[in-house]
């Protein structure tokens, strides 16, 4: 391990490179599987790269430009403390919810169940294998959602990959109960429209509701027929989570013709996803108050009546955002922070022909009240660190550190690693610590890399798609008195008041 005391320089002879584009779950022991991960839910193969290219990343190892080969950088705030491979599950990992001890991992072939008290050796509580990508994941109480957005041949957890123009194919929202955490049961299905790419948590005393994002409706598929302009509202009741049902599906994108009426995306807009769904939403239920990454837009919306959201505002950015992935609002609710996944997840693009602007995370403020909010653009924040063109590299999924008067964050960026950075000034956000590996490969582009990095009653915890789980500690007075909070359960689209 290398610790570092200043971040690196990258020099912009660094080039660009192209984008890639029955009810049981089975719980896996030390002993054999009783089934085996379903390679149709994997992530595309990594795709080649030119001696040239291959040459140039060699060469900038060598000379200190970007970390060598699977070399472990930081910087002198972030301590390492361990990683946990994968094991029964050698899907994609995805993302990460958290309640009282314990960590809850998402894996394209299932999820995973950590035991983190103590945060420098977590232990395996179990691993049910479930293929479905990308299996996101939340709990509440004792249930623990995840998502199926891919074509299946049923809801079991013994399905296989199906196309999606067949009428029998299944897609949509899986629950389980956890009340015993060593052998989650899985209680119920409800398919969705175009299935479930993410979801988020609203929880009531009573019942749960899911809103449920997907996207990409197609007229040959008859579950996914366009348009699709809206999200799909779940309603599971706490003490009967077999009854869970839609319960409507509130259009946020109204308009005439086949496309409704989001982002028209290109020709018009070139270069920008066309809205057909969300793909991510992040509610603050405490605040009756959602902002939804919507694909070409960026939405702020009331949920004062879960079941029938209501926009408040609507912004696009057709010169810099290319897909609007996700949102985190700051603790103040009067900023919040959207991503763009540029390339959708297949691309390096944290590279000076890229720039900082494109690919970039959007500050904006929210100003004015009620109803009459708006969504005003203060800048862009990236890493400041140039990747190798065989890196993946993408602004993902992060949350809020919890400091009283301070918006800081952590954030994933695939092979750009984990960043902590600050936007208290909404126009002048910084870095202020960063922890990354280098390249898995310096043959060909490669999919790798922290999906999902969040902060969680003292640590980092972040889930890397390809090298498992990893536990950091974050040393830092601006973010010290972050460790003194204390909250019994996180899904970090279903944003907390941490001070309440």
């Amino acid at each position: 391990m290398i610790l570092l005391r200043e971040s690196r320089t990258r020099h912009r002879r660094l080039g660009v490179a192209a984008a890639a584009a029955g009810l049981l779950a089975a719980l896996l022991t030390a002993g054999p599987a009783v089934a085996t991960p379903d390679p149709g839910d994997g992530p595309a193969t990594g795709k080649g790269v030119s001696k040239s290219t291959e040459a140039e990343v060699k060469a900038a190892i060598a000379d200190g430009e970007i970390p060598g080969q699977d070399e472990i950088v930081h910087s002198d705030n972030i301590e390492h403390l361990v990683n946990i491979p994968k094991d029964a599950l050698p899907g994609t990992n995805s993302d990460l919810a958290f309640q009282g001890r314990y960590a809850f991992s998402g894996n394209y072939d299932g999820f995973r169940i950590f035991d983190i008290s103590n945060p420098k050796a977590p232990k395996t509580v179990a691993q049910v294998l479930c293929p479905g990508s990308q299996n996101d994941i939340s709990v509440s109480g004792n249930l623990l959602f995840l998502s199926t957005d891919s074509s299946r041949s049923d809801s079991s957890c013994s399905s296989t990959t199906q196309p999606a123009t067949e009428k029998s194919s299944w897609e949509g929202m899986k629950v389980f109960d956890i009340s015993d955490k060593r052998n989650p049961k899985y209680v119920a299905a409800v398919e969705t429209a175009c299935g479930s790419h993410t979801h988020t948590l609203v929880p009531e005393r009573r019942n749960v509701y899911i809103y449920v994002s997907s996207y990409s409706p197609n007229a040959a598929y008859p579950d996914c027929q366009p348009p699709h302009d809206g999200i799909s509202v779940i309603k599971v009741p706490r003490n009967a989570p077999e009854k869970a049902a839609v319960v409507g599906f509130p259009v946020l994108f109204p308009g005439e013709g086949p496309d409704g009426g989001g982002n028209p995306g290109g020709p018009t807009n070139p270069g920008v996803s066309k809205t057909t769904g969300c793909h991510d939403i992040t509610v603050l239920p405490d605040k009756d108050l959602a902002a939804g990454a919507c694909m070409g837009d960026g939405i702020l919306f009331s949920i004062k009546d879960p079941e029938n959201p209501k926009v408040i505002d609507r912004v696009q950015d057709n010169v810099n955002f290319a897909f609007w992935h996700s949102a985190t609002f700051n603790q103040k609710a009067n900023k919040v922070v959207f991503t763009d996944e540029l390339g959708g997840g297949g691309a390096a693009t944290c590279n000076a022909e890229i720039g900082p602007n494109r690919g970039a995370d959007g500050i904006y403020d929210i100003v004015g009240k009620g109803d009459k909010r708006k969504l005003v653009f203060r800048s862009y924040f990236k890493i400041p660190r140039y990747q190798a063109d065989v890196e993946v590299c993408v602004a993902h999924n992060g949350s809020l550190i919890p400091v009283k008067g301070k918006d800081i964050m952590v954030q994933a960026w695939y092979q750009g690693g984990v960043s902590v950075w600050d936007f208290t000034n909404s126009s002048k956000p910084r870095e202020i610590g960063y922890f990354e590996r280098g390249p898995v490969t310096t043959e060909r582009l490669t999919t790798a890399g922290p999906w999902s990095a969040y902060y969680y009653n003292g640590y980092i915890y972040s889930n890397d798609i390809a090298k498992g789980f990893d536990v950091l500690k974050l040393s830092d007075k601006r973010t010290d008195p972050a460790k003194k909070v204390r909250i019994g359960e996180l899904n970090v689209q279903t944003q907390p008041d941490y001070f309440d």
